[in-house]
Protein backbone atom coordinates (compact mmCIF):
# COMPACT_ATOMS: atom_id res chain seq x y z
CA UNK A 1 0.00 0.00 0.00
CA UNK A 2 1.15 3.03 -0.98
CA UNK A 3 0.60 6.32 1.22
CA UNK A 4 1.31 10.41 0.91
CA UNK A 5 3.48 11.53 3.58
CA UNK A 6 3.65 14.99 5.30
CA UNK A 7 6.87 15.71 7.18
CA UNK A 8 6.50 17.94 10.43
CA UNK A 9 4.62 19.33 8.45
CA UNK A 10 -30.70 18.46 2.16
CA UNK A 11 -31.51 20.11 5.42
CA UNK A 12 -33.73 21.13 2.21
CA UNK A 13 -33.19 24.70 2.14
CA UNK A 14 -35.93 26.91 0.23
CA UNK A 15 -35.76 29.68 -1.80
CA UNK A 16 -38.22 31.60 -2.95
CA UNK A 17 -38.61 33.41 -5.80
CA UNK A 18 -40.64 36.58 -7.02
CA UNK A 19 -43.12 36.24 -9.35
CA UNK A 20 -45.52 39.21 -9.20
CA UNK A 21 -47.79 38.72 -6.55
CA UNK A 22 -47.51 34.82 -5.97
CA UNK A 23 -43.65 33.08 -4.71
CA UNK A 24 -42.39 29.97 -6.19
CA UNK A 25 -40.75 27.79 -3.69
CA UNK A 26 -37.44 25.90 -5.07
CA UNK A 27 -35.65 23.34 -3.19
CA UNK A 28 -31.99 23.28 -2.78
CA UNK A 29 -32.39 19.74 -4.70
CA UNK A 30 -34.63 21.20 -7.43
CA UNK A 31 -31.86 24.00 -7.90
CA UNK A 32 -28.91 21.66 -8.43
CA UNK A 33 -31.46 19.99 -10.88
CA UNK A 34 -32.04 23.07 -12.69
CA UNK A 35 -28.16 24.05 -12.69
CA UNK A 36 -25.32 22.04 -15.05
CA UNK A 37 -23.64 19.22 -12.78
CA UNK A 38 -19.84 20.30 -12.13
CA UNK A 39 -17.79 17.65 -14.17
CA UNK A 40 -14.34 18.60 -12.31
CA UNK A 41 -15.37 17.76 -9.03
CA UNK A 42 -12.79 17.97 -6.04
CA UNK A 43 -12.72 15.84 -3.11
CA UNK A 44 -10.99 16.74 0.09
CA UNK A 45 -9.47 13.17 1.79
CA UNK A 46 -8.65 13.96 5.27
CA UNK A 47 -5.23 12.83 7.23
CA UNK A 48 -4.50 11.24 10.42
CA UNK A 49 -2.19 10.69 12.31
CA UNK A 50 0.24 7.77 11.89
CA UNK A 51 -0.50 4.56 13.14
CA UNK A 52 1.79 2.19 15.06
CA UNK A 53 3.21 0.09 12.66
CA UNK A 54 3.51 2.86 10.39
CA UNK A 55 5.67 5.03 12.60
CA UNK A 56 7.87 1.83 14.03
CA UNK A 57 7.98 1.39 10.42
CA UNK A 58 10.06 4.92 9.00
CA UNK A 59 12.20 6.64 10.86
CA UNK A 60 11.48 10.18 9.06
CA UNK A 61 9.94 12.57 11.42
CA UNK A 62 6.29 11.89 9.89
CA UNK A 63 2.98 13.47 11.26
CA UNK A 64 0.22 12.45 9.20
CA UNK A 65 -0.34 9.92 5.79
CA UNK A 66 -3.09 9.24 3.59
CA UNK A 67 -3.52 5.81 1.86
CA UNK A 68 -3.45 6.08 -1.85
CA UNK A 69 -6.47 2.97 -1.80
CA UNK A 70 -8.05 6.34 -1.20
CA UNK A 71 -6.83 8.73 -3.33
CA UNK A 72 -7.71 6.30 -6.27
CA UNK A 73 -10.92 5.32 -5.21
CA UNK A 74 -11.95 9.22 -5.64
CA UNK A 75 -9.71 9.54 -8.91
CA UNK A 76 -11.23 6.01 -10.38
CA UNK A 77 -14.71 8.07 -10.84
CA UNK A 78 -13.59 11.04 -12.06
CA UNK A 79 -12.78 13.47 -9.12
CA UNK A 80 -9.64 15.16 -8.29
CA UNK A 81 -8.02 15.14 -5.19
CA UNK A 82 -6.76 17.81 -2.42
CA UNK A 83 -5.08 16.40 0.76
CA UNK A 84 -6.97 17.70 4.28
CA UNK A 85 -4.46 18.52 6.96
CA UNK A 86 -5.35 17.54 10.65
CA UNK A 87 -4.01 19.74 13.52
CA UNK A 88 -5.17 23.18 11.74
CA UNK A 89 -7.17 26.11 13.09
CA UNK A 90 -10.99 26.22 12.16
CA UNK A 91 -10.95 28.77 9.50
CA UNK A 92 -8.41 26.39 7.83
CA UNK A 93 -11.18 23.94 7.17
CA UNK A 94 -13.75 26.47 6.48
CA UNK A 95 -11.60 27.76 3.61
CA UNK A 96 -11.05 24.39 2.06
CA UNK A 97 -14.34 23.30 2.20
CA UNK A 98 -15.02 26.38 -0.10
CA UNK A 99 -13.36 25.32 -2.65
CA UNK A 100 -13.63 21.22 -2.50
CA UNK A 101 -16.93 19.40 -3.54
CA UNK A 102 -16.86 17.03 -0.69
CA UNK A 103 -15.18 15.09 1.53
CA UNK A 104 -13.85 11.48 2.17
CA UNK A 105 -13.20 10.43 6.03
CA UNK A 106 -11.01 7.51 5.64
CA UNK A 107 -10.70 4.36 7.63
CA UNK A 108 -7.44 3.70 9.64
CA UNK A 109 -5.91 2.79 12.77
CA UNK A 110 -6.08 6.03 14.88
CA UNK A 111 -8.20 7.81 18.10
CA UNK A 112 -10.91 9.81 18.52
CA UNK A 113 -9.43 11.16 21.84
CA UNK A 114 -5.99 12.82 20.17
CA UNK A 115 -5.71 16.19 20.43
CA UNK A 116 -5.68 18.12 17.27
CA UNK A 117 -5.94 14.96 15.31
CA UNK A 118 -8.52 12.90 12.89
CA UNK A 119 -11.69 13.61 15.25
CA UNK A 120 -11.29 16.94 15.97
CA UNK A 121 -10.68 17.68 12.20
CA UNK A 122 -13.21 15.72 11.36
CA UNK A 123 -15.50 17.97 14.28
CA UNK A 124 -14.67 20.89 12.02
CA UNK A 125 -15.67 19.29 8.66
CA UNK A 126 -19.01 18.00 10.26
CA UNK A 127 -20.14 21.46 11.67
CA UNK A 128 -18.65 23.82 8.50
CA UNK A 129 -20.93 20.67 5.91
CA UNK A 130 -23.84 21.55 8.49
CA UNK A 131 -23.38 25.19 7.84
CA UNK A 132 -22.90 25.15 4.02
CA UNK A 133 -25.84 22.65 3.55
CA UNK A 134 -28.05 24.52 5.98
CA UNK A 135 -27.05 27.80 3.61
CA UNK A 136 -28.31 26.14 0.52
CA UNK A 137 -24.79 24.96 -0.66
CA UNK A 138 -24.69 21.09 -1.24
CA UNK A 139 -22.20 19.49 0.45
CA UNK A 140 -21.14 15.63 0.99
CA UNK A 141 -19.29 13.76 3.62
CA UNK A 142 -18.61 10.21 2.85
CA UNK A 143 -17.02 7.96 5.41
CA UNK A 144 -15.53 4.77 5.24
CA UNK A 145 -15.00 2.35 8.42
CA UNK A 146 -13.47 4.53 10.78
CA UNK A 147 -14.94 7.40 9.17
CA UNK A 148 -18.55 5.69 9.67
CA UNK A 149 -17.69 5.60 12.84
CA UNK A 150 -16.23 8.94 13.21
CA UNK A 151 -19.80 9.95 11.49
CA UNK A 152 -21.88 8.82 14.36
CA UNK A 153 -19.37 10.11 16.80
CA UNK A 154 -19.75 13.62 15.66
CA UNK A 155 -23.33 13.22 15.39
CA UNK A 156 -23.91 12.24 18.93
CA UNK A 157 -21.34 14.69 20.09
CA UNK A 158 -18.76 13.17 21.20
CA UNK A 159 -20.13 10.85 23.14
CA UNK A 160 -18.77 6.98 22.81
CA UNK A 161 -21.08 4.68 22.14
CA UNK A 162 -19.32 1.77 19.64
CA UNK A 163 -19.17 -1.23 20.69
CA UNK A 164 -16.19 -3.83 20.37
CA UNK A 165 -16.53 -5.98 17.03
CA UNK A 166 -14.83 -8.92 16.04
CA UNK A 167 -14.96 -8.45 11.99
CA UNK A 168 -11.34 -8.20 11.26
CA UNK A 169 -10.34 -9.59 7.77
CA UNK A 170 -13.91 -10.31 7.38
CA UNK A 171 -16.07 -10.61 3.45
CA UNK A 172 -19.47 -10.20 3.79
CA UNK A 173 -22.65 -9.59 2.03
CA UNK A 174 -24.68 -6.87 3.38
CA UNK A 175 -27.78 -7.95 4.71
CA UNK A 176 -30.70 -4.78 3.51
CA UNK A 177 -33.25 -3.61 5.41
CA UNK A 178 -36.61 -3.82 3.79
CA UNK A 179 -36.88 0.51 2.89
CA UNK A 180 -33.23 0.35 1.47
CA UNK A 181 -34.27 1.66 -1.98
CA UNK A 182 -35.67 4.47 -0.07
CA UNK A 183 -32.37 5.53 0.78
CA UNK A 184 -30.38 8.04 -1.95
CA UNK A 185 -27.81 5.59 -1.71
CA UNK A 186 -29.47 2.82 -3.13
CA UNK A 187 -32.31 4.48 -4.41
CA UNK A 188 -31.10 4.24 -7.94
CA UNK A 189 -28.73 1.24 -7.99
CA UNK A 190 -29.10 -1.08 -10.18
CA UNK A 191 -30.46 -4.32 -9.60
CA UNK A 192 -27.09 -6.25 -10.42
CA UNK A 193 -25.29 -4.21 -7.97
CA UNK A 194 -27.62 -4.76 -5.45
CA UNK A 195 -27.71 -9.02 -6.20
CA UNK A 196 -24.12 -9.05 -5.64
CA UNK A 197 -23.87 -6.57 -2.74
CA UNK A 198 -27.09 -8.82 -1.07
CA UNK A 199 -25.32 -12.55 -1.58
CA UNK A 200 -21.78 -12.50 -2.84
CA UNK A 201 -19.08 -12.08 -0.10
CA UNK A 202 -17.77 -9.23 -1.29
CA UNK A 203 -17.47 -6.28 1.31
CA UNK A 204 -14.01 -6.30 3.01
CA UNK A 205 -14.53 -5.70 6.85
CA UNK A 206 -11.34 -4.24 8.77
CA UNK A 207 -12.70 -2.75 11.80
CA UNK A 208 -12.44 -3.56 15.86
CA UNK A 209 -15.25 -1.34 16.69
CA UNK A 210 -18.90 -1.22 15.25
CA UNK A 211 -22.18 0.85 15.97
CA UNK A 212 -25.10 -1.72 16.98
CA UNK A 213 -29.01 -0.96 16.05
CA UNK A 214 -29.46 -0.80 20.38
CA UNK A 215 -26.30 2.03 20.37
CA UNK A 216 -28.05 3.41 17.53
CA UNK A 217 -31.61 4.15 19.30
CA UNK A 218 -30.36 4.51 22.79
CA UNK A 219 -28.12 7.69 21.48
CA UNK A 220 -30.88 9.12 19.45
CA UNK A 221 -29.01 8.46 16.16
CA UNK A 222 -32.00 7.08 14.63
CA UNK A 223 -33.97 10.18 14.68
CA UNK A 224 -31.64 11.86 11.75
CA UNK A 225 -29.93 8.94 10.36
CA UNK A 226 -31.66 6.04 8.31
CA UNK A 227 -29.90 2.37 8.92
CA UNK A 228 -29.67 0.63 4.84
CA UNK A 229 -28.11 -2.42 6.09
CA UNK A 230 -26.24 -4.55 8.73
CA UNK A 231 -23.90 -7.37 9.58
CA UNK A 232 -23.13 -9.77 11.81
CA UNK A 233 -19.06 -9.69 13.13
CA UNK A 234 -17.24 -13.73 14.16
CA UNK A 235 -18.88 -13.94 16.89
CA UNK A 236 -22.58 -12.99 15.58
CA UNK A 237 -22.76 -9.44 16.90
CA UNK A 238 -24.87 -7.21 14.83
CA UNK A 239 -23.22 -4.05 13.45
CA UNK A 240 -24.50 -1.27 11.15
CA UNK A 241 -22.91 -1.61 7.54
CA UNK A 242 -24.53 1.48 5.68
CA UNK A 243 -26.33 5.25 7.11
CA UNK A 244 -27.29 8.04 5.40
CA UNK A 245 -28.43 11.24 7.00
CA UNK A 246 -31.91 11.73 6.46
CA UNK A 247 -31.59 15.29 5.03
CA UNK A 248 -27.79 15.85 4.99
CA UNK A 249 -25.66 14.15 1.74
CA UNK A 250 -23.77 12.75 4.17
CA UNK A 251 -23.13 8.53 4.17
CA UNK A 252 -21.02 6.02 5.67
CA UNK A 253 -20.29 2.77 5.34
CA UNK A 254 -18.67 0.32 7.80
CA UNK A 255 -16.30 -1.88 4.68
CA UNK A 256 -13.86 -0.75 2.33
CA UNK A 257 -14.80 -0.41 -0.91
CA UNK A 258 -11.41 0.79 -2.28
CA UNK A 259 -9.31 -2.21 -0.81
CA UNK A 260 -11.46 -4.21 -3.48
CA UNK A 261 -10.17 -2.52 -6.11
CA UNK A 262 -6.44 -1.03 -5.37
CA UNK A 263 -5.27 -3.09 -2.39
CA UNK A 264 -3.22 -6.28 -2.99
CA UNK A 265 -2.16 -7.26 0.07
CA UNK A 266 -1.33 -11.55 0.60
CA UNK A 267 -4.02 -13.57 3.00
CA UNK A 268 -6.24 -11.17 3.62
CA UNK A 269 -9.67 -11.50 2.51
CA UNK A 270 -10.42 -9.03 -0.10
CA UNK A 271 -12.17 -10.16 -3.10
CA UNK A 272 -11.17 -8.84 -6.35
CA UNK A 273 -13.73 -10.53 -8.50
CA UNK A 274 -15.53 -8.96 -11.11
CA UNK A 275 -18.32 -8.34 -9.09
CA UNK A 276 -16.62 -7.23 -6.28
CA UNK A 277 -15.26 -4.73 -8.36
CA UNK A 278 -18.31 -3.71 -10.22
CA UNK A 279 -19.86 -2.96 -6.59
CA UNK A 280 -16.99 -1.47 -4.91
CA UNK A 281 -17.28 0.96 -8.26
CA UNK A 282 -20.88 1.77 -6.96
CA UNK A 283 -19.66 3.65 -4.18
CA UNK A 284 -17.17 5.47 -5.62
CA UNK A 285 -19.22 6.73 -8.30
CA UNK A 286 -22.42 7.14 -6.28
CA UNK A 287 -20.19 9.54 -3.73
CA UNK A 288 -18.16 11.44 -6.62
CA UNK A 289 -22.05 11.95 -8.66
CA UNK A 290 -23.21 13.47 -5.18
CA UNK A 291 -20.00 15.93 -5.43
CA UNK A 292 -20.65 17.00 -8.82
CA UNK A 293 -24.17 18.21 -7.50
CA UNK A 294 -21.56 21.41 -5.80
CA UNK A 295 -20.17 24.29 -7.46
CA UNK A 296 -17.30 25.03 -5.18
CA UNK A 297 -14.39 25.89 -6.87
CA UNK A 298 -10.20 26.87 -6.42
CA UNK A 299 -9.93 30.09 -7.87
CA UNK A 300 -8.23 29.28 -10.84
CA UNK A 301 -6.06 26.03 -12.19
CA UNK A 302 -3.10 27.60 -10.07
CA UNK A 303 -4.42 27.93 -7.45
CA UNK A 304 -5.87 24.26 -7.46
CA UNK A 305 -2.22 22.62 -8.58
CA UNK A 306 -1.30 24.36 -5.48
CA UNK A 307 -3.15 21.97 -3.04
CA UNK A 308 -3.42 18.60 -4.93
CA UNK A 309 -2.10 15.64 -3.76
CA UNK A 310 0.92 15.27 -5.81
CA UNK A 311 2.64 18.31 -4.28
CA UNK A 312 3.67 14.98 -2.05
CA UNK A 313 5.43 12.51 -1.31
CA UNK A 314 4.74 8.72 -2.43
CA UNK A 315 5.98 6.02 -0.50
CA UNK A 316 5.38 2.42 -0.80
CA UNK A 317 4.81 0.90 2.29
Amino acid sequence: MATFGVINCLVIVLSVVATGRCATIISAEEQIKQRQLNDEPVIGVLAQEMSYSLAAKYEEDYESYIAASYVKFVEGAGARVVPIWINKPREYYADILTRINGVLLPGGATWFNQSNGYADAGRHIYDVAEELNAQGSFFPVWGTCLGFELLTYLATNGDEHRAHCSSNNQALPLEFKPDFRKSRMFGQAPDEIVDILATEYVTANFHQYCVTEKNFTEYHLDQDWLVMSTNKDWNGLEFISTIEHKTLPFYGIQFHPEKNIYEWVQNKNISHTPNAIKAAQYFADFFVNEARKSDHAFTDQVDLDRYVIYNFPVTFT
